[in-house]
């Protein structure tokens, strides 16, 4: 089954909140028709901590996207950073008694997994069939239709923490939006940016956002290996701030600017002007030389990279990946990362883009906007959990409000 109608992705970031609305084409391809943006608030380190803040921020980037499109939408594809999801391995294996695998054996495999991996506090997100075998064989992408004793199964499980994937839903639901599907973020990363050839030799797409650093493993064409680190691009600004004891507002500044993650001679004779904390005289303010700001932002990014390159050697993946690496998520974009990651990782690494887009404009065409265009990807490969309708328009939305109530009443005294 296609796609048709229009298609809705939300990235609730550390940093922003982003909303991308698409269309489907005649001939398949994908036209992004809405793209709407706004400054995260309620949301550290990819988990919601203020649901207010977060609901004003999903509404504004929301409607902005609707405005743009010039249609509504009721339902989401969004990601998920928070709640440490992680993934791991189950295999499954069933015997056949001589007759053709159909569809109903690959489901049963995959609920039996499913059960297998239940946990009472963590929300299984994804159940990814990796590697099939019939008899023992490996390397069967589609068993459908084979004959053999035993079928097998390698499933790909990633799951986060209960609270903050329903904290989350929590509050999607309350923009009046239903989810479609709940995709980890470096996952949509990597549909977006990744071409085939990277999929099927290794790859690793580390996505650097603004509160945490997300890896994701994929080999023979499927993703093998997920995991998050609470380390972004907004603990740089942090660095900044504290040891050049200046406003947070302006270290981001001077990170986008002027920082770079591997110094230069130059660095020395180059003097920035820095305000001082707390003071209003424009006189007020230091002059640092750029080396000191680099100073500060080439430790902080050397661990992350030791951090990612710690966790994919213990889950076994620093060699199976091989040696190509992907970086996309604002915190990419800075000066010298590409070359640092190349240094502590030993890999060879290119920042990625959202490829096969018609219609994205430069300005959100970057590494910053990967997710967001990696979750459209992925809502059209899988068909929705949810039926697609139409959004409440706004004169409908205080009834939809009041209906709310009601529920929430009978639930709770019935």
């Amino acid at each position: 089954m296609t796609r048709s109608g229009l298609i809705a992705a939300l990235d609730v970031g550390s940093t922003k909140v982003c909303c991308f609305i698409a269309s489907v084409q005649d001939d398949g391809t994908v036209r992004i028709a809405g793209i709407g943006h706004q400054l995260a608030r309620g949301v550290r380190a990819g988990t919601v901590v203020d649901m207010e803040g977060a609901e004003h921020s999903i509404r504004a980037a929301v409607e902005a996207a609707e405005e743009m499109a010039g249609g509504r939408i009721k339902a989401v594809v969004v990601n998920v950073s928070g709640g440490q999801p992680a993934s791991g391995n189950v295999k499954v294996e069933v015997a056949m008694n001589g007759h053709a695998v159909n569809e109903a054996d690959l489901r049963r495999m995959l609920e039996h997994g499913r059960a297998h991996h239940e946990s009472p506090d963590r929300d299984l997100l994804h159940a990814i069939p990796v590697d099939y075998t019939i008899d023992g064989n490996e390397g069967i992408r589609d068993p459908c239709g084979m004959y053999g004793d035993r079928l097998g199964v390698a499933i790909h499980m990633v799951a986060a923490g209960i609270g903050p994937v329903r904290n989350l839903t929590t509050v999607v639901n309350r923009c009046h939006l239903d989810i479609e599907a709940r995709v980890v973020s470096p996952y949509a990363s990597g549909l977006a940016c990744l071409v085939d050839d990277e999929k099927d030799l290794g790859v690793t797409c580390i996505d650097m956002g603004g509160g945490t650093t997300s890896i994701a493993v994929f080999l023979n064409g499927q993703l093998v290996f997920t995991d998050v680190i609470p380390v972004g691009g907004h603990h740089v600004t942090s660095d900044i701030a504290r040891g050049l004891s200046t406003p947070v507002a302006y270290a981001e500044r001077l990170k986008t600017l002027y920082g770079s993650a591997i110094p230069s001679p130059a660095d020395d004779r180059e003097m920035l002007k820095v305000p001082l904390v707390g003071e209003t005289e424009d006189g007020a303010a230091n002059q640092v030389a750029r080396s000191l700001l680099n100073q500060i932002i080439q430790p902080r990014l050397e661990e992350t990279f030791e951090l990612v390159r710690s966790h994919l050697e213990q889950a076994g993946f620093d060699k199976m990946a091989g040696r190509r690496v992907v970086l996309t998520g604002g915190a990419s974009q800075m000066q010298g990362v590409r070359d640092l990651a190349g240094l502590v990782l030993d890999k060879q690494v290119r920042l990625g883009r959202p490829i096969g887009f018609h219609g994205l404009p430069e300005a959100t065409g970057g590494p910053a906007f990967s997710t967001c265009a990696g979750l459209i990807r992925y809502a059209m490969a899988h068909q929705p959990a949810v039926s697609r309708g139409r959004r409440p328009a706004r004169g409908d939305e205080e009834d939809a409000r009041g209906w709310g109530r009601i529920t929430q009443w009978l639930k709770k005294n019935f």
